[in-house]
Order: structure tokens, then C-alpha cells, then sequence
């Protein structure tokens, strides 16, 4: 393990990924918030969503947060492809692919080989993040004793699925992908995705009620150029196909332990579980979540609790969103009580 700028680096080494293909080299970074407690039993997993990294997330940690540094031990898992851990950007191409699988078993690895821990008071994720958090409780039952999906699945629904194809067919329309990656930053390519984000990102009625003035936007362009335009450029390209690719593929059920029995999956799960989507939300629908719950036959407890709100997909990460920010806390409080 060595240190860099804010955050450390868990060096794997040579990994044998599902798809059996050796990762020289493989490399997670991380950051810890807080205080491991002498029992190691205060401990929140915290995996980050698409294309973010820990210092994008970390907005929801504080005393006065949803998840709080002084009684818990905090740790980010940054998802490979983001930049920081193993991704496009930072590995000799061809980069192979990778699932959340293979990340969830180098966590557990971070976790255990570093910090000697065998139990997780809680493992929280939105987004990517979600479904990270909802593989730890199926792979790790006996080891996650509570997990909040917000706004996640189990698996990528075919909905989902077709919205990240949008997202990818306008990204890599622009010139700068050649021979299927991109050899320049694609001004184009990160405008049009932005663009296409916006849509499926936020709710009708976001648009409707122009709730975007709320944080000071103009008129609905100076909305769309100042919060999406330039959303994703601060990202690889490449990186963030890898990470299409890892969410699109994303299902619980799919590995050797479980051979696809999506049902079985969820059943050998034991936590408490929180199923929080937002009630608006466009791609991880409400209703694949109702499915899940009735299959959570092992769970301790097994709730869902929509985030009522018109923000679409980022209810579940409410920066300048004081309303549903309140609400995540309240139910986050209360599964930590259980």
C-alpha cells in the first residue's frame, strides 16, 4: 500500500478477473473518513457511482451528515475506470473488462488484508454505487449486516440498459474515436452525452416546474450549458466507456457462485436492507426494486422507501438539495438503529 495525494492505493497485484483474463498490476485506490474502532465493528463501505471519484461523494459524510466520521469508520472504494483506480487513462491499453464482480472481490481484499475486517455495520452506494452495495450483500451475507441501495438495482434492467446506449452512441459519434477508442478528448462527444444525460437524469416535472431555477439558473439553456455541457469532460473518455461497460453488465446473479439464478442471488442475502429509488427516477425504475423486494426472502428486514422528490435520478445525490438530502438522513438514521 503506498500513499498518494488524499488518498491511498491498494496495490493487488496480478489479478485473475471473471473472465479469467490476468490484470497485471491492479490497483485500488481509496480514502478513509474517521476512526476504526479497537473491535473493527464501526465500519461503512461507501462505493462511488458512475464516473465519480471519492472527493466527488464525500459531500455526504460529516458530523452532521448522513453518515457520520466521528462514530463510524468510512471507507470510499473508488470503482475501477474512474481515474483513480485501474482504468483506461492509467493502464497499457488494451484494457480488459472488468465487472463489479471483480471490483467487490478486490474491495473485500482491501478490507480484510489491510484493515483486518470481517464485519460492515453498513455498505451504502447511489447509483453504480447502489449496485455495488446490493453485490456486497449477496457475495458477503455473513459479513454485511445492513446495505442502502439509492437509487440502484440488483441488476441493469433492459431500460437501463438502452439508456446507456444512448449515452455511449452520442459520445462516440465525435471524430475523435478511432478504432474503438478515443485518441483525443471529444469536445463534441462530451457536450452531446450531457446533453442526452440531462433528459433521462432528471424528472418531467424538474423540467416542468423549473425547478433548476431553485439553484440559480437563468432560463433553461443557461441550466443545460452550465450543469451539463461540460459535465462529463473532466473525465476520460475511455474511462467512461469502461464504466458503461461495467454497469451494463452489472447483475448479482452473474457469477460462478449463483450460475445466473437471479433469485437465488437475492435470497442468499441476510442484511437489513434499505431499497431507497427515487420516485422519479427514469432508468433505475421504482418497479425493479418492488420486484427485488419480494425476493429478499433472507433479509433480517427488507424495506422500500422511494425518495419522494422531482429531481429524477440525483434525489439519491442531493448536494444543493436540502429537501431530499433530510430524507436520506432520516432513513439512514433508522436502518443504523435496526
Amino acid at each position: 500500500m503506498t500513499a498518494e495525494s488524499d488518498y491511498g492505493i491498494f496495490e493487488a497485484g496480478d489479478v485473475t478477473l471473471q473472465s479469467g483474463t490476468v490484470f497485471p498490476g491492479l490497483k485500488l485506490a481509496y480514502k478513509t473518513y474517521g476512526t476504526l474502532s479497537p473491535a473493527r465493528d464501526n465500519v461503512i463501505l461507501y462505493p462511488t457511482s458512475f464516473s465519480a471519484q471519492h472527493v466527488d461523494t464525500e459531500w455526504l459524510i460529516g458530523p452532521d451528515g448522513v453518515l457520520d466520521p466521528t462514530r463510524y469508520f468510512i471507507i470510499i472504494p473508488n470503482l475501477f475506470g474512474n481515474g483513480l483506480s485501474s482504468s483506461p487513462s492509467n493502464t497499457a491499453a488494451p484494457f480488459p473488462k472488468v465487472t463489479y464482480h471483480d471490483a467487490i472481490s478486490v474491495q473485500h481484499r482491501l478490507l480484510t488484508e489491510c484493515f483486518g475486517i470481517s464485519k460492515l455495520t453498513l455498505v451504502y452506494g447511489w447509483s453504480m454505487g447502489g449496485m455495488q452495495a446490493y453485490h456486497w450483500a449477496a457475495l458477503h451475507p455473513d459479513m454485511v449486516e445492513r446495505a442502502a441501495i439509492v437509487c440502484g438495482s440488483a441488476r441493469c434492467a433492459p431500460y437501463n440498459h438502452v439508456f446507456l446506449e444512448s449515452v455511449k452512441a452520442a459520445l462516440t459519434a465525435d471524430p475523435a474515436f478511432r478504432d474503438g477508442r478515443f485518441v483525443e478528448k471529444p469536445v463534441a462527444g462530451y457536450r452531446a452525452m450531457g446533453r442526452v444525460y440531462a433528459g433521462w437524469a432528471m424528472s418531467h416535472g424538474f423540467y416542468r416546474d423549473e425547478i433548476w431555477r431553485d439553484t440559480g439558473f437563468t432560463s433553461l439553456e443557461d441550466y443545460l450549458v452550465r450543469g451539463w455541457d461540460a459535465a462529463f469532460a473532466r473525465r476520460d473518455a475511455n474511462d467512461l466507456l469502461a464504466q458503461i461497460e461495467i454497469w451494463q453488465n452489472g447483475d448479482v446473479s452473474r457469477c460462478a457462485a449463483f450460475g445466473g439464478d437471479f433469485g437465488r442471488a437475492l435470497g442468499a442475502i441476510k442484511a437489513h436492507m434499505l431499497l431507497m429509488p427515487g420516485a422519479t427516477d427514469r432508468y433505475f425504475d421504482v418497479r425493479d426494486n418492488e420486484d427485488e423486494l419480494g425476493r429478499l426472502t433472507s433479509a433480517k428486514s427488507a424495506v422500500l422507501h422511494p425518495i419522494p422528490s422531482l429531481h429524477g435520478h440525483r434525489a439519491g445525490n442531493p448536494v444543493n438539495n436540502p429537501r431530499d438530502q433530510a430524507f436520506i438522513k432520516a432513513e439512514i438514521a433508522a436502518l443504523l438503529s435496526r
